[in-house]
């Protein structure tokens, strides 16, 4: 580890052999599209779509360009300076230290709710006789936990990818199925505004909510989780990502279908949330039959399980390397999280065991309001954080000089950092901040 903490000081990568970027090498992108792409991207999806048709296609494609800037910065990070993103964020000052922790304990509250009740929705619907909702939603935390606490990254990745093409398969069947007006689809692809109230705003939130928050800075902890731990693996990580990309772009794409040709041209609405989802199956199972109905319900539990999971080891591996550096006070790196040690260790599962057993609570009691709140403001303000902290990191002397962004990096991490700011504020605005006290 010296050699790497000293070659990222004086501006010099790491030795490696490159290695050729090759299919056969892809796994992080599939989890962080898997993890990245929950319910909730989905049915916002649908309503952009019974709302403006196929208008704003082009923004969810550059929603996905976005990410795809976002966690190629991170990925660069990691390999490029043999250091985790959160040696990097400990480096530019306590502050980021301070956010992270108010940040994964907060949202880690709320979010495991959020995640077992998506997850439970859709087996209800598939099996209503079976269990109520919160029983289904423990359940789905219990078996997140177990399998996470007890299998190491491969086998973690595996699962997620055979989960992956179960939502790749529901989803383009689905696509498919709607019959899509071609014409009208490319025409979206050409950037035009809806003629609506707040439609700026509304393209923004679409274009922020195309696939991950803090899953964004987890890819460079499963990059190396992979065993990819140098910059001989740059050349892969970058074909990983956009094959990461291009997996939420079509499960995107294919819900804007879905909502432009099932509920804009029958002029029907769903709600938000994930009960927009449930509603959907009812319209599909009147239109299609009751086949295509539980297919759909399939695919929804694929969504919402995959997230998760993936948030039970992605960020339990972030928070274990936040634990490992604050008590050892000196640096760790990929090389640490490549070993497996942190998928073993108590904060890892100590974190693990947050996401999963406090937010039982709510699920009884209701979500409180004021943490709520809290959990929506620090939400909104991570994806600035990321980017801002991704733009400094990568233009100073902690990147290998070779590494270091270039116009277009620094460019696509500009307009992400810009508009997520934008989302962030009006995100702040929007909270009933008078009730709040």
């Amino acid at each position: 580890m010296a050699d790497t903490t000293d070659n990222a000081a004086t501006g010099t990568a790491p030795t490696s052999v490159p290695r050729k970027s090759s299919w056969k090498y892809i796994g992080p992108g599939i989890v962080v599209a898997a993890t990245g792409v929950g319910a909730g991207d989905l049915v916002a999806t649908l309503i952009a779509g019974s709302n403006f048709g196929y208008t704003l296609l082009w923004a969810a494609v550059i929603g996905c360009l976005v990410k795809i800037s976002l966690a190629e910065a991170a990925g660069r990070w990691h390999l490029s300076t043999g250091r985790t993103l959160f040696e990097g964020w400990a480096s530019l000052g306590r502050w980021t230290t301070w956010f992270f922790v108010v940040y994964v304990v907060i949202w880690g509250f709320v979010y495991g709710a959020a995640a077992m009740s998506s997850s439970a929705l859709p087996l209800q619907a598939l099996f209503p006789d079976v269990m109520d909702l919160k029983s289904w939603g423990i359940a789905c935390g219990l078996v997140g936990l177990v399998f996470v606490w007890f299998n190491k990254y491969a086998v973690f990745e595996k699962v997620m990818t055979v989960l992956v093409g179960v939502m790749f398969v529901v989803t383009v069947y689905l696509a498919i199925r709607v019959t899509p007006n071609l014409a009208d689809a490319f025409a979206g692809l050409l950037p035009v505004l809806p003629d609506e109230k707040d439609s700026i705003l509304n393209t923004l939130g679409l274009i922020g909510g195309v696939g991950g928050t803090i899953t964004l800075a987890a890819y460079g902890y499963w990059v190396n989780a992979k065993g990819w731990t140098n910059t001989g693996w740059m050349k892969v990580m970058r074909l990983d990502n956009r094959v990461a990309y291009a997996t939420t772009g079509i499960f995107v794409v294919a819900m804007l279908f879905v909502g432009a040709e099932l509920l804009h041209s029958a002029n029907v609405s769903i709600a938000s949330g994930d009960k927009g989802l449930i509603q959907l199956s009812d319209i599909l199972e009147d239109k299609y039959g009751t086949a295509t109905a539980k297919f759909f319900l399939i695919g929804f539990f694929a969504t919402s399980f995959t997230s998760l999971i993936g948030v039970w080891h992605g960020v339990s591996l972030m928070f274990a390397d936040f634990v490992a550096r604050y008590r050892s006070r000196g640096e760790a790196g990929g090389e640490e999280v490549a070993s497996g040690e942190r998928e073993k260790s108590w904060p890892f599962r100590a974190y693990l065991l947050w996401l999963t057993f406090p937010p039982i609570v709510l699920l009884f009691q209701g979500q409180p309001f004021r943490l709520v709140i809290l959990y929506g403001v620090l939400g909104a303000a991570f994806l600035p954080f990321l980017a801002g902290t991704l733009i400094w990191l990568l233009n100073s002397a902690r990147t290998p000089r070779e590494w270091r962004n270039g116009a277009l990096s620094n460019g696509m991490l500009a307009i992400a950092g810009l508009l997520f700011l934008v989302l962030c504020v009006k995100q702040v605005w929007d909270q009933p901040w008078s009730e709040f006290f």
